[in-house]
């Protein structure tokens, strides 16, 4: 159940910036090769992260728990206020494989941080990034449709409440 709430968090990173690309108008083919790269990087970045997670963890024993608590409770608490700060989707163009890769590395960053946090709580490593690129995939499929046929009511209040999930799992494990 942990590892679903998670990547539900981090893909409503993807969600929110997706209803901002889609807002600008957005080719199918285009939903489609976004997603399938943005579920790509929700597999890699935390992938990465667990493996740095795992070393620090056998480095720092029982620390390790306390640190990957604090890790997530800041990176929620960071989202929070970028949400609030209002940084969205910049312009670029996600059609050039710059702009695709940019964004992509833009909405999966947070996994790295998260992967680490698993990697010191030695989590099941193939489930856990394989239902981080799924929720992401499909968290940018979803935001990106509905970025095509409606305002920006979500995209804004998306990260803040990944955030807040974040925050409650970090704070959960620190106590």
């Amino acid at each position: 159940m942990t590892i679903l709430l998670m990547a539900f968090a981090l893909g409503l990173d993807a969600f929110s910036l997706g209803i901002g690309i889609g807002l600008k108008g957005i080719r199918l083919l285009d939903v489609l090769k976004i997603s399938v790269v943005v579920g790509l990087f929700h597999i890699i970045m935390p992938l990465m992260g667990m493996f740095t997670g795992h070393y620090v963890g056998s480095l720092l024993g029982g620390v390790a728990v306390a640190a990957g608590g604090g890790l997530l409770a800041l990176l929620g608490l960071h989202m929070i206020y970028s949400s609030l700060r209002g940084e969205g989707a910049r312009s670029f163009d996600y059609g050039t494989l710059w702009g695709l890769l940019v964004f992509s590395l833009s909405v999966s960053i947070d996994s790295f941080s998260v992967g680490i946090s698993f990697g010191l709580f030695a989590a099941d490593l193939i489930v856990t990034v394989m239902v981080f690129g799924l929720f992401g995939s499909l968290m940018s499929i979803a935001g990106l449709l509905l970025g095509r046929r409606v305002s920006g009511l979500f995209g804004e209040y998306g990260e803040a409440l990944g955030g807040v999930i974040l925050l409650a799992f970090g704070l959960k494990f620190i106590l």
